[in-house]
């Protein structure tokens, strides 16, 4: 389906439409909420809010250029809101104490990777610092461009970008000490 009829179907009041939106970016989306607020239900409540705001105000649907960065961007501002909401009970910044789960192996490339590599893998990317975390799952698990996630976290791309170089150079450091990839070694074991 063309997004651009989509979003004229939701613009006219097509409750079909707005719900196939819904289902293509909520688990995402609740999932990027998720990593800031740490609570699952209050992630939920945010996406809810954005979504409901979407729809009050979906005559203007057809005019966002960017529908995608639209509503992480929206996500964003409703969970630092619900994080300001919360500042008595809560001390840390949205950013301190980020969680997001690697997603789970889903091609055969993924899937040849053994247990032990993923684990080290895994340790690596939640071993980054929190904004640097971000960057890179939004990046890789949410396959956002860096122009969008610049646009959503309000950084410049050159930022994302030098915090996408941190990220790979510091998981690349901590899988080669756990594994050797030496040359010597990878043409010894073909032989």
């Amino acid at each position: 389906m063309e997004s651009r009829s989509l979003s004229e179907r939701i613009a006219d009041g097509d409750q079909q439409a707005f719900r196939v939106l819904f289902d293509l970016y909520s688990a995402r989306l609740i999932h990027f909420a998720d990593a800031i607020i740490r609570t699952k239900e209050g992630a939920m409540e945010c996406v809810d809010d954005v979504f409901i705001k979407l729809w009050k105000q979906k005559e203007h649907v057809p005019s966002i250029n960017d529908i995608k960065a639209y509503l992480y961007t929206g996500v964003k501002n409703t969970a630092l809101n619900y994080l300001s909401k919360r500042a008595s009970q809560l001390t840390v910044e949205p950013f301190d104490h980020i969680d997001i789960q690697l997603s789970p192996a889903q091609n055969p490339a993924q899937k040849m990777i053994s247990a032990e590599m993923m684990e080290k893998l895994h340790a690596a990317v939640e071993a980054l610092p929190p904004r640097c975390k971000m960057i890179f799952k939004l990046v890789r698990e949410d396959g956002l461009r860096y122009k969008e996630v610049a646009k959503i976290l309000n950084v410049t791309v050159a930022t994302v970008d030098a915090q996408m170089v941190i990220a790979v150079k510091r998981i690349r450091e901590q899988v080669l000490v756990h594994f050797d990839f030496s040359p010597k070694t990878v043409f010894k074991n073909k032989l």
